[in-house]
């Protein structure tokens, strides 16, 4: 490594287009990934990864959804909640994470959360259709990971 070692939060790893739409990240040309660090959490149990495809036989998802739930009596004490597929980034839903903390699961509040998740989002025509399929992604992705 030219400059020696760095780290990067991930929430500062991924660019959106801006003026070089052919950079997705900030690593520099000669920079290399040696790790990844995670750090403790309670999120061992109530997580789940809902990918939805076109066909089985595309890679890349119409919307992804990544859940991570820390439930005590049915309480949600705290969340991560991510999309992909719905920008050039992965998306965090930090206000739909704000809204589920503290509240029960229920249905009807993950239904809550989906609309939430995409409030203020819009398509361009041919795209439209991802919006209900973003709120219903991540409703079913909370029912899912609160499940397990």
């Amino acid at each position: 490594m030219p400059k020696g070692k760095r780290e990067i939060k991930f929430t500062d790893f991924h660019k959106l287009p801006g003026n070089t739409p052919e950079k997705d990240n900030t690593l520099d040309s000669r920079e290399l990934i040696t790790a990844v660090e995670i750090p403790d959490n309670n999120f061992t149990k109530n997580v789940h990864y809902l990918k939805v495809r076109d066909r089985t036989s595309y890679a890349f998802a119409l919307v992804s959804v990544a859940v991570a739930l820390d439930i005590k009596n049915n309480t949600i004490n705290d969340v991560r909640l991510a999309m992909g597929g719905v920008a050039h980034k992965p998306w965090r839903l930090t206000e739909t994470e704000k809204f589920l903390k503290g509240k029960t699961v229920s249905e009807d509040l993950f239904k809550q959360a989906g609309h939430l998740s995409m409030k203020g989002g819009k398509g361009f025509g041919d795209n439209n259709f991802k919006i209900t399929l973003g709120e219903n992604a991540v409703a079913e992705a909370l029912t899912i990971a609160a499940s397990k």
